[in-house]
């Protein structure tokens, strides 16, 4: 059997130190291969006229042309996927959303200190990253072969953070109903779209969105200014309210919880679950085990399988649980393990979410039976 080609990844920093890390990083991965390294977008262009790249890595502060001006260029010319590695990341600044919204798939934050033991640190991450950009839909269009395996690491679960299910139960039922979203790569615009479309009387919601510390804040202001509900980073013990949306920090765990007929948040520090922290299996496992029927689950576009099993458990308790469809995934990832592992009741696409969200008000806990 023929072995599926390598990734092709094109590094554009102009930091000979980061070019030289990022490329001894990824000598360890089976299936990537640097083909180049460029210290600015010229020099990039030059090398991709000999070859295309299937990923590119693109700081943003360089000489002659910034990384934003490029990514823009590239974005309207050719379905490469762009992952963004810049010190700017690292203060949530708006450079880093225009940076998404102009079609960045994803970001890798960049320390102005110890650089370089950062990203040796982040090194599986990085990996993770650039084999979903791949996949993605814009890498599809350059690479039709699977991508090889990646090695298998061991991680932590929501047992890490919270109790399995069977010790604890789920309190009583209301009629109040309470929307738990998770969400990673390609989910920034995904979850402006459905936060967008919902009236200022939806269920309260409580978000977890794969994103570098501190970038959270400054998304959240954007989606408040954006959207009728109000939305803002969650902070502990924040009452989870009708027309309010919550986003779980980036860097801490957010898990829901209850008092009598009361919802709020706990936003606690932790391990790594399922590889991240935030984690969609702990915020699913809380709602799970906090609101039971009363909840509603949706898990959206990204990579891995963070929030399947969580999703699962929330199904199990009555929940009604939702996963994006492919069709409109940017990664098919977290969606397909939640449906694989029969964690998903419907199966819909983006524009319909906000739609499904809107109706759980009419509808009553129902359990269902997952014998």
């Amino acid at each position: 059997m023929i072995p599926p080609p390598k990734i092709r990844v094109l590094i554009v920093d102009d930091s000979a130190s980061v070019r030289q890390t990022l490329t001894g990083i990824f000598e360890g991965a089976p299936d990537i291969v640097v083909m180049g390294a460029a210290s600015d977008p010229f020099a990039a262009v030059r090398r991709m006229q000999d070859e295309m790249p299937d990923v590119l890595i693109l700081d943003i502060e360089m000489p002659r042309m910034d990384g934003l001006t490029f990514l823009r260029k590239i974005v309207a010319q050719r379905p490469i996927p762009v992952i963004i590695c810049s010190t700017l990341t690292e203060a949530g600044s708006q450079t880093l959303l225009d940076a998404l919204e102009a079609g960045a798939f994803d970001i890798l934050p960049k320390p102005r200190v110890e650089t370089r033991r950062f990203l040796q640190d982040s090194r599986a991450h990085i990996w993770d990253v650039v084999r979903a950009a791949a996949q993605s839909k814009a890498g599809a269009a350059r690479r039709r072969q699977p991508a090889a395996a990646s090695p298998v690491e061991a991680k932590l679960t929501a047992d890490a953070m919270l109790p399995p299910p069977a010790q604890r139960r789920a309190l009583a039922s209301t009629t109040e109903k309470v929307v738990c979203i998770g969400a990673s790569t390609g989910g920034t615009e995904s979850l402006r779209e459905v936060l967008q479309a919902l009236p200022v009387d939806c269920p309260g919601i409580v978000i977890t969105q794969h994103m570098p510390e501190k970038f959270t804040a400054a998304f959240a202001r954007r989606l408040d200014g954006l959207c009728q509900i109000d939305v803002k980073e969650a902070e502990d013990g924040d009452a989870v309210l009708p027309g309010r949306a919550l986003i779980a920090p980036g860097n801490r765990h957010t898990l829901l919880n209850r008092s009598g007929a009361r919802y709020f948040v706990n936003v606690k520090d932790g391990p790594l679950v399922s590889r991240h922290r935030p984690s969609v299996d702990v915020l699913f496992r809380s709602a799970a085990q906090y609101a039971g029927a009363n909840a509603v689950g949706v898990i959206m576009t990204g990579m891995g399988d963070d929030g399947a099993r969580g999703l699962l458990e929330m199904r199990k308790a009555g929940a009604l649980t939702v996963a994006q469809d492919e069709a409109t995934c940017v990664v098919f990832g977290m969606p397909k393990e939640a449906i694989a592992r029969g964690a998903a009741a419907k199966v819909l696409p983006l524009g319909l979410l906000a739609s499904e969200i809107i109706s759980v008000r009419r509808h009553a806990p129902v359990l269902e039976s997952m014998a």
